[in-house]
């Protein structure tokens, strides 16, 4: 909500600056607005209420100039002080976004070109959070000799994840008996949950021993050795367009060292991995400017995000990273829409 402190006036005038300067990049002064047809007032009206937004913190003067540029809480009053946001040019760019996210796609590929195609339209670097099933499903599983007393076990899990396990033995198999033992798994235990697969494991293996011949029992100890340890995928996320940070809006960073700590966040991943996983859990689009982040590698920059969905259930998030200077009534609107295609396409 806007800051009741502000009159009217003053954030009107307030935000006429940000829009002037976000589109220009440049401190605007006085007279600049002065003859903006949006503003009504004198030149010395308008540096009044300059000096009260600066005083109130909501703008700055850079030194090398006389007009002001605002401060992250400049923005943010900006942004959500928004009556309108440019859906039009969202929409129109729908049918282009629902071409590429077309079902049939696994849930990460999809997520991946999502997040191409935001950083494509908004000019900014783009950035998702794959998605992460809630639970793990058991496909199939390939036992392979490895060397004496030493099988291979290949798992794979849900849609595409493929995890190994090597399993000791007290004895040597064949290729065709392992072969013949996965092919018993997988027939009485593929596409069930890999806790449910744990569970019928262990009952079949208190079974009588003589229902099944002892290289069916050997062939439920190796599966159940196999999943022991396996967990749901850790989170990941992917960025796309970095190099759009490195466009003419940048010139707003003195200090490029700034940029160079950002590249580097993201392939640590550490932080903006935790600040992905935050969005997760909120709702809706959410707008972090400068320091609102929490984190001193994103000071200079603005995260926007939507979460998207999966049967009812959040499962990513999607969204855009770039300088504090950028187009808000058309980029939010714009992740707003692809977050929600993105939902439409892995409902299939």
């Amino acid at each position: 909500m806007p800051d009741k402190e502000l009159s009217e006036r003053n954030l009107h005038l307030l935000t006429t600056l940000v829009e002037r300067f976000i589109r220009d990049g440049v401190p605007v002064g006085s007279k600049t607005l002065a003859q903006d047809a949006a503003v009504s007032l004198s030149s010395a009206s308008i540096r009044n209420i300059m000096a009260e937004l600066e005083d109130a913190g909501y703008l700055a003067s850079p030194h090398t100039s006389a007009g002001r540029v605002p401060t992250d809480r400049g923005y943010r009053l900006f942004v959500d002080s928004m009556v309108t946001t440019d859906v039009r040019t969202a929409q129109g760019l729908q049918h282009k976004i629902q071409g590429e996210l077309h079902g049939g796609l696994p849930p990460a590929q999809l997520a991946e070109s999502a997040s191409a195609l935001l950083s494509d339209i908004t000019r900014q670097a783009g950035l998702v959070l794959l998605p992460r099933s809630a639970s793990l499903h058991f496909r199939q599983v390939e036992f392979l000799p490895l060397s004496s007393k030493r099988i291979l076990a290949i798992l794979v899990l849900n849609e595409q994840e493929v995890q190994n396990r090597v399993i000791n033995t007290e004895q040597d198999y064949s290729e065709e008996q392992l072969q013949r033992a996965a092919a018993f798994v997988n027939e009485h235990y593929a596409g069930r949950e890999v806790n449910e697969v744990r569970e019928l494991l262990l009952g079949s293996m208190r079974e009588d021993k003589s229902v099944i011949d002892q290289l069916m029992q050997d062939a439920i100890d190796f599966a159940s050795r196999a999943l022991e340890s396996v967990e749901p995928p850790s989170a990941d996320y992917v960025i796309a367009g970095q190099a759009n940070l490195l466009g003419s809006q940048m010139g707003q960073f003195e200090d490029m060292q700034r940029l160079r700590d950002l590249f580097e966040a993201f392939q640590q991943k550490k932080e903006i991995l935790h600040l992905m996983e935050r969005c997760a859990h909120g709702h809706g689009i959410q707008v972090f400017i400068g320091e609102e982040s929490g984190y001193d590698v994103l000071d200079d920059f603005s995260v926007i995000t939507a979460p998207y969905t999966a049967a009812g259930e959040p499962v990513g998030v999607l969204g855009v990273i770039g300088p504090t200077r950028m187009a808000y009534e058309k980029v939010v609107p714009m992740v707003d829409i692809t977050a929600k295609l993105l939902t439409a396409a892995l409902k299939g």
